[in-house]
């Protein structure tokens, strides 16, 4: 199925972004569009997650723009970025450890809470409303994730592969009309790993969520993504369907090399 059809949903136009002396983006321009599973690879230091930081507000582009829904990100805050529908997940796990499963899903929710302070202390009228609201919503996403088992269990507590698919469900729970992943699978197993592309394909095709992840498997991008841009050395050398990706000159010689593809 095309999933290009109509305006992008997100335009990255000409982002140059530096450390120092070191161009961790030069002149980067994408798209993505609405429903489509958007992959970006690359070596180690092309840029990739620096892109993510620049789309979700994390750092500011030295030069170029950001679109989301025609409203410019490019000076936003992050905070505010979030508040209009984007969510990401961390390279490495980023969740509180003290914290039950249910409690940082819950923290997912906090953008949409409209009760102050006060009145989420003292738990009482529209406050407690609005909790029953949103614990409702994670609770669906606990069960969408099936992990019911361990809602009450200390984040720590769990294996990597399980606080990673938490981490997902914190993103989800924002209820995201543009999902970010960064390396959603370093560091899984095999399993660990089919079990999380399944949960990225139904985010896509049954909540209706547009994504794009950065990921190093090879495999998972071919299988699951409509598009991949790929990134090197701060340079956008490729972009296209996996099957054009695959036959990229440019592409094959930067990164993927003869063996990745048999």
């Amino acid at each position: 199925m095309n999933k290009k059809n109509g305006n992008p949903m997100l335009q990255v136009e000409d982002i140059h972004i530096s450390f120092g002396v070191l161009k961790a983006l030069n002149g980067v321009s994408l798209e993505i569009h609405k429903g489509e599973i958007l992959a970006i690879i690359g070596p180690n230091g092309a840029g990739k997650t620096s892109l993510v930081n620049v789309i979700n507000g994390v750092y500011s582009p030295a030069q170029g723009h950001i679109f989301f829904e025609d409203k410019d990100l490019t000076i936003m805050p992050h905070h505010n970025i979030a508040a209009l529908g984007i969510a990401r997940t961390f390279q490495n796990v980023a969740l509180f450890k003290g914290m039950t499963v249910l409690d940082n899903i819950m923290v997912g929710r906090n953008l949409k809470m409209r009760s102050n302070f006060f009145a989420q202390g003292i738990y009482w009228g529209f406050a407690q409303r609005e909790e029953i609201r949103h614990r409702e919503v994670v609770e669906r996403v606990i069960d969408w994730l099936e992990i019911e088992h361990i809602r009450k269990t200390p984040a720590g507590m769990l294996p990597y592969g399980l606080q990673k698919r938490v981490e997902l469900g914190r993103a989800l729970a924002a209820e995201p009309k543009l999902l970010l992943l960064d390396e959603p699978m370093a560091g899984m197993n095999l399993e660990e790993k089919e079990d999380i592309a399944r949960f990225i394909l139904d985010a896509n095709e049954e909540l209706e969520t547009t994504i794009a992840l950065i990921e190093h498997d090879m495999g998972v991008v071919m299988d699951i993504s409509d598009r991949v841009v790929v990134l090197d050395y701060g340079d956008k050398i490729g972009e296209g369907t996996p099957g054009e990706i695959r036959n990229n000159a440019k592409v094959i010689k930067a990164y993927l090399g003869t063996a990745a593809l048999k």
